[in-house]
C-alpha cells in the first residue's frame, strides 16, 4: 500500500548542525524521507518537537492521555516521565496503568522505573518496589531509565539495596536520574560517582555549576511550585550541551497556558542563543535518555513543530509520526475513557482526632517559601483553646495534619506551618508527595476535619472548606488523577485555587505547595503521617520545644 506523501516548507532548524535554512521536509507515512534546501520558503520555523526532560504526569491531576492532549498544543511531543507518584500508591500495577493509558494517544511517554518507593522509611506508602522489582522493570523495553534517586544518604552511606538498584541500571546501560538538593563537596562527588547523571533540584547557580563540573547534566525546572529558571538559566550560555528543561510537577491550569515552549521564550528573552535553548528542549534529552522521537533528520519519525518565530516560540502546529495533532492553539487528539485504579482505606475523622494537648509553650514551625520545595524551620508560641493547641491565624501559624490513607484507625500526625496566610477555612489533598497520604491545613479544627472528610468521601481529591461553602475535585485514580477531560479539570482547579486565594492565601500554587510539605527528602522541616521530620538530620523531631 502506497504511503501518503506530505511536504512541509519553512525555515528548518537543524539542531545537530546548529544551522537554519529555507527548506522543505518530505514525509511518507510516519517518517521523513527527504529534506531539501529551497530558494524561498515560509517565514515560519520548523524545529523538532519539544521534550519535558523530567515530569510526574500524575501532578497534573490528569491521566497520561489527557496530559498529552493539553501538552501538544504547546509543542511538547515527549516526556521523560517518572511514575513514582502512582507507584507509591499502587506499586507496579500503577506503573502499568500509566503505560496502558499513555498508549491510547499519539505521544511519546518515556516511563522510568521508580527507585525510591517508598521515598523513605519514615512514612507510610501504599506499596514498595524492591531491587528485584527494579530488575524486572528495567528489563522491559517500555521502561527507559531509573528514576530520581532521592535517598542520597543511602547512596553516600552505600546502603546495600540502594547500591543494588543502581548496579542493575548500570549493567543494562539505562540512565539514572538524580535528586540531590543542596548536596555539595565530597558528598556530591560520592553521590554522582555512583553512576547518577542528572539533577533537577539545584537551589543556586553555584551548586549547579559545581555539579556540571562533576559531569552532571542539569535540568532547569519551572513547575507550578518549584522554580529555578532564574537562578540557573545563565548556565545555558556557558554549558549548552549540559542543560535540559523540565517542569517536574505542573498543575492543569498551568499546562493549559504553556509548557516547555515558555522556557524557550524566557531563555531567549534573557539573552540565550535560540539554538542553545532549542537544544536544551530537544537534542540534549534525546541523546541523554536515548529517546526515539525524531530530531528533524532524514529517516527520523516526522515529529516536529511549526512556530511563528524564535523569540516568542508561539506554536502554530504540532506533528507526531507524520500526523498533525495540534493546530491554531487547539488539540486534535480526542479524549479516551480511563479505567480506575486506587488504594484507599481510612476512616472519617472527628474533631477530637486532631486535638493536640500542649507539652510546652513553644513549637517548631515549618516555613514555606513560595516557588521553592525547600522549607525553613522556626519557632512559635502556642495558642490554646480548652487545652488544645490551635491555629494562630493572626500570626499565620496554621495547624497541619497528615493522615495515613492506607490503614484504617490510624492517628493523624500534627504539625504547624507558616506563610500560607490563609485567613479562614481549610484545604486538604490526597496528593502529598511522595507517599500520598491525606494532607490538610486550616484556620480551625472543624474546617480541617471537614476538608479531610470530603477527600475521604471521594476516595481521593482536593478540597476547600470556607465559612459558607465547600468545593472538592474528585481524583478517583489513585487519589492523584481525574478521569475527566483535561480542560474541564483545569477550569475546576482554577476555580478552587481562586477560592483559596480569596481567603487570604498569598502563595502562587497553594495546593502544589501543600502537597510537598510531606516530602521528607527535601530539607528542612516536613511532616509525614508518622510525625515531624528534620530533613537535614534525616530523623524525626519533637514538635514541642522543651529546652
Amino acid at each position: 500500500m502506497e504511503q501518503e506523501r506530505q511536504t512541509i516548507n519553512g525555515q528548518i532548524v537543524d539542531v545537530l548542525t546548529g544551522s537554519i535554512f529555507p527548506g522543505e521536509i518530505v514525509i511518507e507515512g510516519a517518517h521523513i524521507v527527504e529534506i531539501n534546501k529551497v530558494p524561498k520558503a515560509s517565514h515560519h520555523y520548523i524545529l523538532p518537537g519539544l521534550v519535558d526532560a523530567h515530569v510526574h504526569i500524575e501532578s497534573s491531576m490528569l491521566v497520561p492521555s489527557e496530559f498529552a492532549r493539553l501538552a501538544v498544543v504547546h509543542g511538547t511531543v515527549a516526556t521523560v516521565s517518572d511514575p513514582h507518584e502512582i507507584a507509591n500508591v499502587c506499586g507496579i500495577p500503577g506503573i502499568d496503568f500509566m503505560i496502558e493509558n499513555a498508549a491510547q494517544v499519539p505521544f511519546y511517554f518515556y516511563f522510568g522505573a521508580p527507585i525510591c518507593v517508598p521515598a523513605t522509611k519514615f512514612e507510610t506508602a501504599g506499596a514498595g518496589i524492591s531491587a528485584e522489582d527494579i530488575s524486572i522493570l528495567l528489563a522491559r523495553e517500555n521502561i527507559h531509565y531509573l528514576t530520581e534517586m532521592m535517598n542520597y544518604p543511602g547512596v553516600i552511606d552505600q546502603d546495600p539495596e540502594v547500591m543494588e538498584k543502581l548496579k542493575i541500571a548500570k549493567a543494562l546501560g539505562k540512565p539514572i536520574d538524580g535528586h540531590a538538593p543542596g548536596l555539595r563537596g565530597e558528598e556530591a562527588k560520592t553521590y554522582f560517582a555512583a553512576g547518577i547523571s542528572t539533577d533537577h533540584e539545584c537551589f543556586s547557580y553555584e551548586e549547579a555549576l559545581e555539579k556540571i563540573q562533576l559531569g552532571v547534566n542539569i535540568l532547569i525546572r519551572e513547575g507550578s511550585a518549584a522554580k529555578n529558571f532564574d537562578a540557573l538559566i545563565g548556565l545555558l550560555k556557558i554549558y549548552p550541551e549540559k542543560i535540559m528543561f523540565c517542569s517536574d510537577d505542573k498543575h492543569p491550569d498551568a499546562l493549559v497556558l504553556g509548557h516547555i515552549n515558555h522556557l524557550l521564550h524566557r531563555a531567549v528573552k534573557v539573552g540565550c542563543r535560540p539554538m542553545d535553548a532549542i537544544r536544551a528542549a530537544t537534542l540534549n534529552p534525546v541523546k541523554h535518555y536515548h529517546l526515539k522521537n525524531g530530531l528533524l533528520q532524514i529517516g527520523d519519525a516526522a515529529d516536529f513543530i511549526i512556530v511563528k518565530d524564535l523569540e516568542d516560540f508561539q506554536v502554530l502546529e504540532t506533528w507526531i509520526k507524520g500526523q498533525k495533532i495540534a493546530a491554531k492553539g487547539k488539540t486534535l487528539i480526542p479524549s479516551h475513557p480511563a479505567k480506575r485504579i486506587n488504594n484507599f482505606n481510612c476512616n472519617y475523622l472527628g474533631v477530637d482526632d486532631i486535638r493536640l494537648e500542649p507539652e510546652s509553650n513553644f513549637i517548631s514551625v515549618i516555613e514555606v517559601h513560595d516557588g521553592q520545595l525547600i522549607t525553613g524551620s522556626s519557632q512559635a508560641e502556642i495558642l490554646t483553646e480548652n487545652n488544645n493547641v490551635i491555629s494562630n491565624v493572626n500570626n499565620d501559624v496554621l495547624k497541619l495534619v497528615v493522615l495515613n490513607r492506607y490503614q484504617s484507625n490510624t492517628k493523624p500526625a500534627i504539625g504547624f506551618v507558616k506563610n500560607f496566610n490563609l485567613r479562614e477555612g481549610a484545604m486538604a489533598s490526597s496528593v502529598a508527595h511522595d507517599s500520598h497520604n491525606i494532607i490538610a491545613l486550616g484556620t480551625d479544627d472543624e474546617s480541617i476535619v471537614r476538608a479531610i472528610n470530603l477527600v475521604i468521601e471521594e476516595q481521593g481529591g482536593i478540597s476547600y472548606v470556607g465559612p459558607n461553602d465547600h468545593s472538592v475535585i474528585p481524583l478517583p485514580i489513585a487519589g492523584l488523577m481525574s478521569d475527566h477531560d483535561g480542560y474541564e479539570i483545569a477550569e475546576a482547579y482554577q476555580s478552587i485555587d481562586l477560592e483559596i486565594k480569596k481567603s487570604g492565601c498569598t502563595l502562587n500554587a497553594p495546593y502544589m505547595t501543600l502537597s510537598f510539605l510531606a516530602l521528607l527528602v527535601i530539607p528542612e522541616l516536613k511532616l509525614s503521617d508518622l510525625g515531624l521530620f528534620d530533613g537535614k538530620a534525616f530523623r524525626f523531631k519533637n514538635l514541642f520545644i522543651t529546652s
